[in-house]
């Protein structure tokens, strides 16, 4: 695995919160027939690729990461299916797909216009758009990052790190939708995750939204101490339970598509 690519054993330590989501999603789909080619574009170590390979058993499935990491870890644990290394951000294809499905991925892509406009011209006629992506900005854990790394200490090191995640508001994605669909159905969820402990809310967030910031820092002993600033942030906005558990409320926008 290369340095800074995604660490798919510490993604899957939460594996069970992480999935829910693409259940919700792929349960909210409607065919009147099995898909026959699907794409899961941002797959990841394959968690959210199953939730669909075992909804449309008789599917051409097809898994899309740009993390060595990620796809070397979906191939060993399901080599029968098929798996690509390549960049959500830029992937085209002649190929159409009856279903184009993205599960916290295009968060990380920026001008989510053009990207939605790109993913719709890969969906087959009658085929199916379906997207969760995290409000992660609307979160406490995101005041915490924030205030964090823009603190005069780390300031100069992370700069521009914010500017990494992009998501809109939840109109934005319905006008470009309904101009190019006849039928969009658009929800939120926020999930009450229930942690052991507020170190625990950090290492949630180590193998996602904290990576472009840890990257930025040269040692062990930088990423150490910033993380440490964090957690001081993160036991602030999270107060613990009277049983020592942290509830982590986590809001997400799905949306689906109807061509």
């Amino acid at each position: 695995m290369k340095t800074n690519d995604w660490d798919p054993k510490l993604y899957l330590k939460f594996s069970d919160e992480r999935t829910q989501p693409s259940i919700d999603l792929v349960n909210r789909i409607r065919f009147e027939k099995a898909p026959g080619n699907i794409i899961d574009l941002g797959c990841g170590p394959g968690n959210s690729t199953q939730i669909l390979a075992e909804k449309w058993l008789n599917s051409r499935i097809t898994g899309l990461d740009n993390s060595p990491g990620m796809i070397e870890k979906a191939k060993s644990d399901y080599p029968k299916q098929e798996w690509i290394i390549a960049d959500a951000a830029t992937f085209n294809s002649k190929k159409k797909y009856d279903l184009v499905f993205s599960n916290a991925t295009i968060q990380w892509i920026p001008n989510h216009k053009r990207l939605l406009e790109r993913l719709l011209d890969l969906v087959s006629e009658n085929g199916v758009l379906a997207v969760q992506l995290p409000k992660f900005k609307d979160l406490a854990i995101w005041q915490a990052i924030d205030k964090v790394s823009k603190s005069k200490k780390w300031a100069k090191v992370t700069r521009g790190c914010d500017e990494m995640f992009t998501y809109e508001e939840t109109g934005f994605y319905y006008d470009i939708l309904s101009k190019r669909v006849p039928a969009v159905e658009m929800w939120e969820t926020t999930y009450i995750h229930i942690m052991d402990s507020h170190p625990a809310i950090l290492e949630w967030s180590r193998s996602t939204a904290l990576r472009p910031y840890l990257n930025r820092l040269k040692s062990e002993v930088e990423k150490e101490e910033f993380e440490s600033d964090l957690l001081c942030e993160i036991i602030n906005k999270y107060p613990a339970q009277s049983n020592g558990k942290v509830l982590f409320p986590f809001k997400r926008l799905f949306f689906i598509a109807y061509k």
